[in-house]
């Protein structure tokens, strides 16, 4: 047997890549294209909770992107307590492998892959939900996929106000300074959900509660909104959806199922189904079916994370690596 080599990208190598906001969109954006088009596999995340003492998780999430001709395999743990030891709330590691022969390609940090892929599949549903004059956005969390949000979703619309709320003052301010540093604009750190959520065109709800609570209120969603919930617990009324004109998510066959996921609760109550769904934003990013018809829609988009995310993004990383010299190459057989 030849040797087997594999790349290697830390932390660090992904920080030197400098990617750009339009590099990360577009990789996230062929995948999701090549998801509405039918040329990915991807299974349902699976969870690991080693013991509720512990106020965590893990998900593995698995799957297949044909054009890349790569499947890959990712492992993010998710512990909302990780800030009492001076941590980020995920860790993530993603493996790439050549889907023919399961020969191993490359091991990245994923960790900030994943805060990069959720803040691009936040940005690019907002680009075919949100109204495209949206100006006001709201964001709950400041959770390490929430600078990815703003950041992205600014790119595409350069808002002129922004307000962002976490149940912490010093996240939240600290959060809002940094983004006011990185955008070059005001950003405002308000205290309650209420005021950060009134008015805005577009609502982000990426909260880590401990438990189901639903603080966001149905009545404060401004008509021809978009609202994206994503939360890993719920946050928001059963009524929530009952004003929408439409409502999309990432993937159905991750929605439908699992314990987790904002809007769990509608699910099993029926409110969300295969009957009261739009579309799949893949089916919409490929130009199968229509985003946002009109001012006037109030649109609801869940997502879950996908794989097929991870992969590629990964992949787009990889090869800015190989151009640039960067990452290690490290013999695996």
């Amino acid at each position: 047997m030849k040797p087997i080599y594999i790349d290697y990208l830390n932390g660090l190598d992904i920080e030197a890549l400098e990617m750009t906001d339009g590099e990360i969109i577009a990789a996230v954006e062929a995948g999701l294209i090549a998801q509405g088009n039918g040329q990915t596999v991807i299974e349902p995340r699976v969870h690991l909770e080693p013991a509720p003492s512990f106020h965590g998780h893990f998900n593995v999430l698995r799957g297949y992107v044909a054009p890349l001709d790569t499947a890959g395999v990712k492992i993010v743990g998710d512990y909302v307590d990780n800030y009492l030891h001076g941590l980020p709330s995920e860790f993530g590691i993603l493996n790439l492998f050549d889907p023919r022969t399961g020969t191993p390609r490359a091991i990245l940090d994923a960790t900030v892959i994943t805060d990069m892929r959720t803040g691009a599949v936040t940005a690019i549903g907002a680009k075919h939900l949100a109204r495209k004059n949206s100006k006001v956005l709201a964001h709950i969390g400041a959770r390490g996929t929430a600078y990815w949000n703003v950041r992205l979703l600014d790119h595409l619309f350069d808002f002129d106000e922004i307000r962002v709320h976490s149940r912490r003052p010093e996240s939240r301010d600290g959060f809002a300074a940094k983004l006011s540093a990185d955008l070059g604009k005001k950003v405002t750190a308000v205290a309650d959900w209420e005021s950060c959520i009134k008015g805005a065109d577009i609502v982000v709800e990426a909260s880590r509660l401990p438990e189901p609570q639903p603080l966001l209120k149905t009545e404060w969603i401004k008509p021809g909104a978009l609202v994206v919930p994503y939360g890993t617990m719920s946050a928001v009324e059963l009524s929530l959806t009952d004003i929408m004109q439409k409502m999309v998510v990432d993937d159905w066959g991750q929605c439908k199922g699992g314990k987790f996921g904002s809007l769990r609760a509608h699910v099993e109550t029926g409110r969300l189904s295969e009957a009261t769904l739009h579309a799949e934003l893949g089916q919409i990013a490929a130009g199968l079916k229509p985003g946002r018809q009109s001012d006037d829609e109030t649109i609801l988009f869940w997502h879950r994370g996908l794989s097929l995310s991870d992969i590629a993004l990964g992949k787009a990383m990889l090869t800015k690596a190989g151009d640039k010299g960067i990452g290690q190459r490290l013999r695996f057989a």
